[in-house]
């Protein structure tokens, strides 16, 4: 089942930003050159929110030091990549959200290592875990950030920049198989170690919901501070509330050996994807009654 997961989830990664793709043009990212101050939110908001979101949700729900060091590694990942399906099936700003993810993922070099610094001096080493010590893999990360982004995306774009018809034809389709593929994923996860996965729901699901829910109102909530179009404040709330998973999987199991830390991630996404899909139901409901 693992290795099902491994060779699914890239490659339905691929074919959900290659539809992403099919519904941008260069337009659509020259309208970010006048918004500089909305992309620099978007980028340094998560930097500065989601790491006390997460400590307070920790001390709140008095969570075991495994899972309160999970919720905080998870909260100093970049953004991931699915954000730009969401926004994509939102039908929101597709164009800041693929900025947002690029620009997210380059800066994690520099960014995780300063959050993990910034924790372990609020809340000192109480968590026995070495999140002090966390070096992003660059080499991993840059790969993914050219085959599982930029390069699915670009591809879209250019069927669409050629043949145009046919990508008008399809996208219907293929923003369908988004939200199948979406809901394979999930069945992937849950069904490659059920009693492991089920067993740990009770305390981990509560803790993962509330920081997803908190980290989007704090997302739409910054965001409203710099734009009024609806579309930008939806796309930077779905930021906010998605991580990058397999950074967190990466520097959890490869970089600090506990394997706890990808089991936390799996309920992550578990959570992350009914709350999100919610929120796209609803601003997909708000366009259609306006």
């Amino acid at each position: 089942m693992k290795t099902l997961i491994d060779l699914t989830v890239p490659a339905l990664t691929f074919i959900l930003l290659a539809a992403v793709g099919l519904d941008l043009t260069s337009k659509d990212f020259a309208r970010l050159r006048s918004q500089r101050t909305l992309v620099v939110t978007g980028l340094v908001g998560p930097l500065v929110l989601l790491p006390p979101i997460a400590v307070v949700l920790a001390w709140l729900f008095r969570l075991a030091p495994e899972v309160a060091a999970s919720l905080l590694l998870v909260a100093a990942c970049p953004i991931g990549g699915i954000s730009n399906t969401y926004s994509y099936l939102a039908r929101a700003s597709t164009a800041l959200s693929v900025t947002l993810t690029g620009l997210s993922c380059l800066l994690a070099g520099f960014t995780v290592p300063l959050v993990a610094e910034g924790i372990d001096g609020t809340v000192g080493r109480k968590l026995a875990v070495p999140l002090w010590d966390v070096r992003v893999p660059m080499a991993s990360l840059i790969a993914q950030l050219l085959l599982m982004l930029t390069l699915p995306v670009a591809f879209g774009m250019w069927v669409r920049g050629r043949w145009p018809h046919l990508a008008a034809r399809y996208r219907p389709a293929i923003q369908s198989l988004a939200f199948a593929g979406v809901g394979l994923v999930l069945l992937l996860i849950i069904g490659d170690d059920p009693p492991a996965f089920f067993g740990g729901l009770s305390s981990t699901v509560p803790v993962a919901a509330m920081f997803i829910a908190c980290s989007a109102a704090a997302g739409w909530a910054t965001a409203a501070i710099v734009s009024g179009d609806p579309r930008d404040r939806f796309t930077i709330a779905a930021e906010f509330g998605t991580r990058n998973l397999g950074v967190a999987m990466a520097i959890g199991v490869t970089m600090l050996g506990r394997v706890e830390f990808a089991r936390f991630a799996y309920t992550y996404f578990l959570a992350e994807i009914p709350l999100m899909l919610l929120m796209v139901a609803w601003r997909r409901r708000r366009q259609a009654v306006a």
